[in-house]
């Protein structure tokens, strides 16, 4: 007969020998507290030009319309913690996320190494598996599992390993024990909302998108970047860390031990004047395999070239 306790001690077990920082258990119930904040989200415009957000709105919220007869959503996390950075302190900047290999490709690997774990110990089931792909709020479902709670900054926070990590997600049909969620620990904290340069921090733990760092550098497909962030992007060219690096709970996190994380070869070494110099062969070759392969070279000179404008 099915163990839903001793199943979810399985599978949690198998997540953390196959590198996994953590791993929680949901059950698959409809969203209904974030189905408010998302509407909300969306009709003020914070997402801004990413308009796919407004598209397969109950999906995001109800598990069971991504897979049918759905009863448990698995959540993990992987660290990417990295005390390394760039050498020369002028130089635009990339996010920590993005120095070594694209994690999507990765995580999905270990997932997928997850999911025929759980078909032979458990048995047979439906499911999917999602690393930033479909629609699916792997941040509310970590807060469910109690990988951590929302923070001000809207990332997931967990009072041991900060917010330097990946999530990933198995939605299945198997009847697993859920986890509790976590307390709030941010209490009156409000470095994140004080240092984040575009005032892209809002209150109730919400982002306005379209002023993040993150979002313009990526996402934003326009030729070049508003004016009014001019001079205001802490020469970040690819991603933004500020709100991560200012959070007190980052204090306690410890460096990930994955080598498919570490930095390029030549990444953190390049000085300002290679950055202006950089060309699409050069951006090729030190690039190649990263996250920041999403911008191609044009959108990553544009940055580059706003930076010093």
């Amino acid at each position: 007969m099915a163990n839903p306790v001793e199943n979810s001690r399985k599978i949690k077990d198998k997540a953390l020998e196959l590198g996994f920082l953590q791993a929680g258990i949901a059950g698959a119930d409809y969203l209904s507290e974030d189905a408010g904040r998302l509407s909300s989200w969306l009709d003020n415009g914070y997402h801004g030009t990413m308009g796919y957000m407004e598209n397969h709105f109950e999906k995001r919220l109800d598990p069971r319309k991504l897979v049918e007869g759905a009863r448990s959503v698995v959540v993990v996390s992987q660290n990417y913690c990295t005390r390394e950075k760039q050498l020369d302190e002028s130089a635009p900047r990339v996010s920590r996320y993005a120095f070594g290999k694209d994690y999507h490709q990765i995580m999905r690997k270990k997932l997928r190494s997850l999911y025929v774990y759980m078909e032979k110990q458990i048995g047979l089931h439906s499911g999917r598996i999602f690393v930033d792909s479909a629609p699916v709020m792997e941040r509310a479902w970590g807060h469910r599992a109690g990988l951590g709670w929302i923070g001000k900054n809207s990332l997931l926070l967990n009072r041991k390993h900060g917010s330097w990590f990946f999530t990933g997600v198995i939605i299945t049909d198997l009847e697993l024990e859920p986890d509790q969620p976590v307390k709030d620990y941010c209490g009156d904290c409000s470095r994140c909302i004080d240092a984040c340069p575009t005032n892209a921090i809002l209150p109730g733990k919400v982002v306005d998108a379209s002023r993040c760092i993150s979002y313009l550098t990526i996402e934003n497909r326009e030729a070049r970047l508003p004016d009014e962030f001019r001079g205001r992007m802490q020469n970040w060219a690819f991603g933004c860390d500020t709100c991560q690096d200012v959070c007190p709970w980052n204090n306690n996190a410890h460096s990930h031990c994955e080598t498919w994380l570490n930095p390029r070869p030549g990444l953190l070494e390049l000085s300002l004047g290679e950055w202006k110099a950089l060309d699409e062969a050069e951006f090729d070759r030190i690039f190649k395999g990263t996250a920041v392969k999403r911008t191609r070279y044009k959108g990553l000179r544009r940055n580059i070239d706003f930076l010093s404008d």
